[in-house]
């Protein structure tokens, strides 16, 4: 009987699931084998010009740097703030005993047993604690680059090189990265408290949405190809 009520669940929530593991595994794919083709690959080239360009030049450019790693953090600092207010009141709504799901049982598909709701507020107080931790993490490390850029070349035998450097905010722009991707797939599972079937249609449409974030979506005369060269369009 228990089935019966909570076979949507079982099936669209899952499905909903691994479509969005399988589109960041053909991403991570692209990622190393085309990588002219995703943006993430890109920004990563020209974050590392980036930092070579700010070291080499700091007496100058040191303000620039600062300026840009404070608004990276600040960026961050919104994202795991998001993050834990959201774990909080989906705490808050777990601890409590009043129950908000008996208006809805008829409107909706799917199962509403209490290990059913209990299940649903879990996943998603999991998922946005995940975020919040590597939002945290990834604010500690250009942190640390915020420090480390600004440090003087001069002596030849320095331990800070712009590739340590490039290293440690690349770390930071990877956890980054996660905490998002963690966080936008929390976003159809939030609508499981409505159901199991939006959660699957909200993942369909997210695919193309996060698509046209990660993927070059080449217009106009030139094409990008993976040897960074532009060619035009016969």
């Amino acid at each position: 009987m228990e089935w019966k009520k909570c076979y949507l669940d079982v099936i669209l929530v899952p499905l909903g699931f691994l479509l969005t593991v399988g589109y960041h595994f053909w991403l991570w794919y692209n990622i190393r084998t085309h990588p002219h083709s995703t943006i993430i690959a890109i920004n990563a080239s020209g974050r590392r010009n980036w930092v070579a360009a700010m070291m080499k030049d700091n007496e100058k450019k040191n303000i620039l740097a600062v300026q840009s790693l404070r608004n990276i953090i600040m960026g961050s600092t919104l994202m795991a703030t998001t993050s834990i207010l959201l774990s909080s009141g989906l705490a808050a709504v777990v601890s409590s005993t009043y129950s908000i799901k008996k208006p809805l049982d008829d409107a909706l598909y799917g199962g509403h047993g209490e290990f059913m709701v209990a299940l649903k507020y879990v996943t998603l107080l999991t998922l946005f604690l995940f975020s919040f931790f590597c939002h945290s993490l990834s604010i500690r490390f250009i942190n640390q680059v915020n420090i480390l850029i600004n440090t003087p070349q001069d002596e030849p035998m320095s331990l800070v090189t712009p590739d340590y450097v490039n290293e440690i905010l690349e770390k930071g722009f990877m956890l980054n990265t996660v905490g998002n991707r963690i966080f936008y797939s929390a976003l159809p599972l939030l609508l499981w408290i409505f159901g199991p079937v939006l959660v699957f249609l909200c993942s369909i449409t997210m695919v193309p949405v996060l698509y046209n974030l990660d993927f070059v979506v080449n217009s106009g005369k030139g094409k990008l190809n993976d040897n960074n060269e532009t060619r035009d369009f016969v």
